[in-house]
């Protein structure tokens, strides 16, 4: 890349400033919450116009269940043959139809920050992938590898329907940026994730009446209890592995010796090999009041992003991008997973490369803008980087 490169992106974007204020906020005034699946036509709709623009081929594919997503590939029939990086993200909220009437769009010039429903949690990532590649285009620059886009609609619920084409996308790039939010104000990028998983646990006992014949009984509860205490037992936060018994049910009234009780237990994982052994350690649970079993379900069903050698070697190049910019880039793990803990099983993945912010899923969530710009240029230069990434001085 030419020297002064970085310096005629940051100049560029600057003066963007308005023009990107302007797009994030009438982006993010188009509500589209997961569960509303009419919701998301519009906010393609409102992207399809300056990816075409940019010459990209878009299209927009139906859900079943969800509002369908949008892929865009940009590329001549002399290039299909190309690597290919892919720009991954996604256009559903947990916002409900309405938010905004109390939670308004606003640029708070003060502060400097934009506010509103989403636009954390990753409208501003997708701003920020938008005027990346106008920048590109208006710099004249053009990446050496072909620039593919996938927005799915329900990632905030899992990503279940979009899965498929989350691993078919990145099983054919060389590899995948993330736009989720950075981790934290710090603006910090997600080299790893942790893995997510989840269990129910239901005991079954022997109800009884607890005044004429509790001896009769065999209480599902207080076996609960003691299966609980041994989940907590497992926890190891020192290696990014967490077990929490986030609900309990059961029984049916006071003086009834209860028949049964289930817990949803939450998992969180940061290797494969925590997976299979938390899994191990729950399916071998035994139980110690007598008259009682334990039926169990579920398991680790997102994997976690890791700190292979492909993803660092990414990292380190971006890295160098921001030094480039004059940004100090710090990497952390995020407690959460996203649709890079898919990606990452396939080809390199880079996560938290959208906006610098808070709030994300809570009423004070926003967006700084002097982070949007800087995120803005970062990942304008990422795309610019070599498939071979040795060139680079990784």
């Amino acid at each position: 890349m030419p020297s002064n490169l970085s310096k005629q992106i940051q100049d560029h974007l600057i003066r963007q400033k308005e023009e990107i204020v302007s797009f994030l906020m009438d982006l993010t005034k188009i509500e589209s919450p997961s569960l509303a699946a009419e919701t998301q036509l519009p906010v393609q709709e409102f992207l399809r116009k300056p990816l075409e623009n940019l010459g990209f081929q878009v299209e927009l594919r139906e859900g079943q269940k969800t509002g369908g997503h949008l892929y865009a590939i940009r590329e001549t029939p002399a290039e299909s043959d190309a690597p290919k990086q892919l720009l991954l993200g996604h256009t559903d909220t947990v916002w409900p139809v309405g938010t905004i009437k109390h939670m308004p769009v606003v640029w708070d010039k003060a502060r400097n920050i934009v506010k509103g429903p989403g636009v954390f949690d990753m409208k501003g990532g997708i701003t920020q992938m938008i005027f990346a590649l106008k920048t590109l285009k208006t710099l004249g620059c053009t990446p050496e590898m072909t620039t593919t886009i996938l927005l799915n609609s329900d990632e905030e619920i899992g990503s279940a329907e979009s899965q498929p084409y989350i691993e078919k996308y990145a099983k054919r790039s060389s590899r995948v940026f993330v736009m989720e939010p950075a981790l934290g104000t710090d603006g910090l990028i997600k080299t790893t994730r942790r893995g997510v998983g989840q269990f129910e646990i239901k005991v079954v006992g022997k109800a009884a009446h607890s005044g004429l014949a509790p001896e009769e009984g065999a209480s599902a509860i207080q076996e609960m209890s003691y299966v609980i205490q041994q989940l907590h037992c497992l926890n190891r936060p020192e290696e990014g592995l967490g077990i929490n018994v986030g609900t309990v049910a059961g029984g049916t009234r006071a003086n009834v010796i209860a028949a049964t009780c289930s817990a949803v237990v939450d998992i969180r994982v940061s290797n494969q090999a925590q997976s299979a052994w938390i899994d191990r350690q729950i399916r071998n649970l035994k139980t110690t009041v007598p008259g009682t079993h334990l039926e169990i379900s579920g398991g680790v069903d997102r994997a976690p992003m890791e700190s292979n050698a492909r993803n660092m070697d990414l990292w380190n190049a971006v890295r160098n991008c921001g030094m480039s910019l004059g940004v100090h880039l710090v990497g952390g793990q995020s407690g959460g997973a996203s649709d890079g803990n898919i990606t990452s099983l396939y080809t390199a993945t880079l996560d938290g490369l959208g906006s610098v912010g808070d709030g994300a899923h809570a009423l004070h969530e926003y967006a700084c803008l002097k982070g949007l710009i800087e995120r803005t240029a970062l990942l304008t230069l990422a795309i610019l980087l070599p498939e071979d990434l040795s060139s680079e001085g990784v």
